[in-house]
């Protein structure tokens, strides 16, 4: 017969389930303690990797932030500098106008000084003036 239950049979299906056993104890359940904990470890990549970009993109939002924070300092900074120098500019101007308006006053006094002096002796020096034409025309004339 072809399945007739003899003790060949439950000798083979002893050494089966000892062979399975020995099997299970020396080869299955390292090798699945293995693989389980090689997929942990690649799950704990997995998830530190997802925390660094995440953590990645957080400090580059925050360097942006502090650099756009640094522009608009600067730019403050340099519009209140360029305001400063137009007013120290415009203060300068103005005192060298007063300066310049100082000097003009200053030499319309003296020109009107000098003019009034000039008129005042304008009489003696026209008769100067005539009597020394008069002098070398008969001088001339007298040749």
């Amino acid at each position: 017969m072809f399945l007739a239950l003899d003790g060949t049979f439950l000798v083979q299906l002893v050494n089966f389930a000892i062979f399975f056993a020995l099997l299970s104890v020396v080869f299955l359940r390292p090798v699945s303690a293995a693989i389980r904990r090689r997929r942990e470890y690649i799950n704990s990549l997995t998830t530190d990797y997802d925390t660094y970009q995440a953590q990645a993109k957080t400090l580059r939002e925050q360097a942006e932030a502090i650099r756009a924070a640094a522009r608009r300092d600067a730019e403050a900074i340099m519009t209140k500098s360029r305001a400063e120098a137009s007013n120290a500019a415009a203060a300068l101007t103005a005192s060298y106008v007063a300066q310049v308006q100082s000097t003009i006053e200053k030499a319309d006094k003296t020109v009107a000084e000098e003019l009034e002096k000039a008129r005042v002796n304008e009489h003696e020096t026209v008769q100067q003036l005539a009597n020394l034409i008069v002098e070398r025309t008969l001088s001339e004339q007298a040749r």
